[in-house]
């Protein structure tokens, strides 16, 4: 749960702080926001289900940003990168309402 707490403070000090973020990792930002943010409610679906792991947390968390940012990186070396970043959109919106829609049916079931 403090890796939780963690990921929430920071994020909070982040729209506080507004940091500036290089040039070069700007176009792969959307991608981790949205990989952190499946990650983040993957996290509180498995709270839900009281099989919530920190170390898998942490490790969900970054092998996610990362696994995204790549593969986006990889699309802009083959030149699809828009077409890439897309699918990859897709795919972790797909797991955000899937996580986001077990979380509803837990808080109403009771």
């Amino acid at each position: 749960m403090a890796a939780v707490l963690g990921l929430i403070i920071g994020v909070i000090i982040g729209i506080f702080v507004k940091p500036d973020i290089p040039i070069m990792l700007q176009p792969y930002l959307p991608i981790m926001v949205v990989a952190a943010l499946d990650a983040l409610l993957g996290a509180a679906r498995s709270y839900f289900e009281r099989s919530f792991s920190d170390k898998v947390f942490v490790i969900s968390f970054i092998s996610n940003v990362l696994t995204a940012t790549l593969l986006v990186l990889l699309g802009n070396q083959l030149g699809v990168g828009s077409q890439l970043q897309t699918a990859v959109i897709v795919v972790l919106g797909i797991r955000i309402f899937s996580n986001v829609s077990a979380i509803r049916r837990f808080i109403f079931k009771g």
